[in-house]
């Protein structure tokens, strides 16, 4: 069946970045104009002069939509065979951490960069909310990423004292990792098993998030000009279940 939509926006440029030559796509290929259309509206009317195909939108890969699936609700792709308390990674220090340890909390886990034009508003309500809900039961994990623009190049003491020290950061950080390619770290293959995007399962870009229930199943996957302030209600209904 062909896809028809009424018109395409322009694209919308998140804080911090002001033109397209400020985001390098996938594996280090600068992407067009429409790759920052992140958060770009079709209209809702239908009409027959306006026949689109993604082809013929010439979206190029790594771009994302604001399609919001409805919290709570499972996703068709579930990889329902495991949760992310099954997994084990390393912190920012070397150290183990069993994910299991977080059975019974909510889960915002983000890919994180020191660098990013997105970095200073996503750190800064990042903390807001682990602050304001750490004692309901609510957690933020973060994974520096370099693979994105190369913006997060630092070791790993580096990216601690960053976080730590700027943006008084609290919430766990852990060892950097590969969110796509073939070197995925195990617990990203899980989350975009679970939650595969609009035109795929790739990671996009720098904050991109998910939100975890109480049982270790993806609810929720948000595109990286989500703010973390956008998602608070949702966290809020989880909280609450």
């Amino acid at each position: 069946m062909t896809s028809v939509f009424a018109a395409a926006a322009s694209p919308v440029f998140p804080a911090g970045v002001s033109s397209a030559a400020d985001v390098v796509g996938f594996g280090g290929i600068r992407s067009a104009p429409g790759f920052l259309g992140l958060s770009a509206k079709f209209a809702s009317g239908f009409g027959r002069s306006h026949v689109l195909s993604l082809r013929s939108l010439k979206i190029p890969v790594g771009f994302v939509t604001n399609g919001r699936r409805t919290p709570g609700v499972a996703f068709a792709t579930a990889a329902t065979e495991k949760s992310i308390h099954n997994f084990t990674v390393k912190d920012i220090d070397g150290n183990d951490v069993f994910l299991n340890k977080f059975k019974g909390k909510i889960l915002l886990i983000v890919n994180v960069a020191s660098k990013c034009g997105l970095t200073t508003s996503n750190y800064t309500e990042l903390s807001h909310l682990y602050e304001k809900y750490k004692n309901q039961g609510f957690e933020i994990l973060a994974f520096p990423c370099n693979q994105f623009g190369g913006q997060e190049p630092g070791s790993n003491p580096e990216i601690k004292r960053f976080a730590c020290t700027k943006f008084k950061a609290e919430f766990p950080i852990f060892d950097k990792v590969d969110v796509n390619g073939p070197n995925t770290a195990p617990v990203y293959q899980f989350l975009k098993a679970s939650a595969g995007g609009f035109l795929g399962d790739l990671i996009k870009w720098n904050f991109e998030k998910f939100l975890i229930d109480k049982n270790g199943k993806v609810i929720e996957r948000y595109p990286p000009t989500t703010s973390p302030f956008q998602i608070e209600k949702d966290i809020k209904k989880l909280l609450a279940a």
